[in-house]
């Protein structure tokens, strides 16, 4: 079954969603991420996704202690990105407790760093993060686009051993309106054999198991949840069906 994993996204200690990650058009749904990653996992949710927008807006990892609070204090899996840029943060990032770190802009911009950390930490350790629009990377938060197209990325890590892709279609996220089902569908085909994460846009318990039947490893969930058009146990059901 596919990886359920809601995502906590920080913006001045607080948890909120952006759309589009416009953070002009961010709203703050807890002022404390600490016990909304307690709720997920008085719910029986097993994994989250830490994003820590403070830190990719500043360029190096910020929330941390709020990472290490909540590894401490649940038994959750946490995959942590957001201002990963140096070897400084991401062993800071393991060392808080998470179970893996996220990696977009540092890909882009410094591949050798990326492989040393490969080497380093291994394969299971790190997620090939790739936000996209318009299939066309983009980093720093979202921020800046690239001239690199989106297989072209995932095909030249996969050489290097990658094994987890976590993809991102800005153009869906925070919008409910639904997830790029054709998009992850022809990634799927084109790798067969890398774990898949889709983001973006998931607004149903329907897309979920679409997402599901077309071979993804797991799908980040975030708006939907703050606003109520997914519940928590029906998420669990589903993990455990």
């Amino acid at each position: 079954m596919i990886k359920i994993i809601p995502s906590i996204d920080i913006v001045d200690g607080k948890c909120v969603r952006l759309t589009q990650g416009k953070f002009d058009e961010k709203k703050v749904y807890d002022n404390d991420p600490i016990a909304v990653a307690k709720r997920f996992a008085e719910a029986g949710i097993e994994r989250i996704h830490v994003v820590d927008l403070d830190g990719a807006k500043a360029g190096q990892v910020v929330n941390y202690k709020i990472l290490e609070t909540i590894t401490k204090e649940t038994k959750l899996k946490v995959d942590f990105g957001g201002g990963v840029k140096s070897d400084e943060d991401i062993k800071k990032v393991f060392d808080c407790g998470a179970h893996q770190a996220s990696i977009g802009t540092v890909a882009v911009k410094n591949p050798k760093l990326l492989l040393n950390w490969l080497q380093k930490y291994g394969p299971e350790k790190i997620i090939l993060g790739a936000d996209v629009l318009g299939g066309i990377v983009r980093i720093n938060g979202w921020v800046n686009p690239t001239e690199i197209k989106l297989f072209d990325f995932i095909t030249n890590y996969q050489w290097h051993g990658i094994r987890y892709v976590l993809c991102t279609d800005i153009e869906k996220d925070g919008m409910m309106k639904g997830s790029s089902i054709d998009l992850y569908k022809s990634i799927r085909k084109q790798f067969p054999d890398m774990r898949i994460i889709a983001s973006g846009g998931v607004s149903s318990i329907e897309e979920i198991k679409q997402l599901d039947k077309i071979g993804c490893y797991g799908v980040v969930i975030g708006k939907a949840i703050y606003e109520n058009l997914i519940s928590l146990e029906d998420l669990v059901k589903l993990s455990n069906s």
